[in-house]
């Protein structure tokens, strides 16, 4: 099933905002990048960050960890490399340009993987979640740091009527978290255990799925 965009016009896009990138989103996300981190590394140290981007995230990781980073944008996977080797995050053992829906890792290979404000954009979405439990241990987890649209009331109200600004920026408001709480479902081995409002006003949510043992 497709959810988005198509990933060449994916590859576009991500080599425009690579230069702008940590300007727009550095300050507005971390919270919530913070908090997914901590709910990754919680489950083990070797962890799957798909979609790292330019790697804001990186830093936030203990030094005990052992993280694994992929995307699809070599534009952007650049400036990771270079806060690399800036900040000397020895942590981070591997970056490689990667397709979510096709990665190249040997199965439950990983204690936890993440995906931090990329679900909306991906193309093949109940593919890429596949491909995470893949490579998952059982008892790990699959935490995502998204924007959800609120169902109902107020809020998803304000939601459209901002719709195009978040569009914009790559976050969709009618994007729900019951997307992929039904591919949860229909896998039969994993399982929402977390759904969690995040920084600002709940504007942002965690999300854990876990891959029963």
């Amino acid at each position: 099933m497709t959810d988005g965009p198509t990933t060449a016009l994916m590859q576009k896009a991500y080599a425009r905002w690579a230069p702008i990138y940590d300007v727009v989103y550095d300050k507005l996300t971390e919270p919530a990048a913070r908090a997914a981190v901590e709910a990754t590394v919680a489950c083990g140290p070797r962890v799957l960050e798909a979609g790292v981007g330019t790697g804001l995230s990186l830093g936030y990781y203990p030094k005990n960890a052992e993280v694994y980073g992929v995307d699809l944008s070599a534009d952007m996977l650049q400036r990771a490399k270079e806060k690399v080797e800036k900040q000397g995050l020895t942590h981070v053992k591997s970056l490689q340009v990667m397709d979510v829906t096709r990665l190249s890792f040997p199965d439950e290979m990983f204690d936890a993987v993440t995906a931090q404000f990329i679900i909306t954009l991906v193309p093949d979405l109940d593919t890429a979640l596949s491909e995470f439990a893949r490579v998952l241990k059982p008892g790990g987890e699959i935490v995502l740091a998204n924007h959800f649209g609120q169902p109902s009331g107020p809020v998803a109200v304000l939601e459209e009527l901002i719709s195009p600004l978040a569009k914009a920026i790559g976050w969709s408001s009618a994007f729900k978290s019951e997307r992929v709480e039904a591919w949860a479902r229909t896998t039969g081995r994993m399982e929402v255990v977390e759904l969690r409002s995040l920084f600002p006003a709940g504007f942002f949510k965690l999300m854990r799925i876990r891959k029963k043992a």
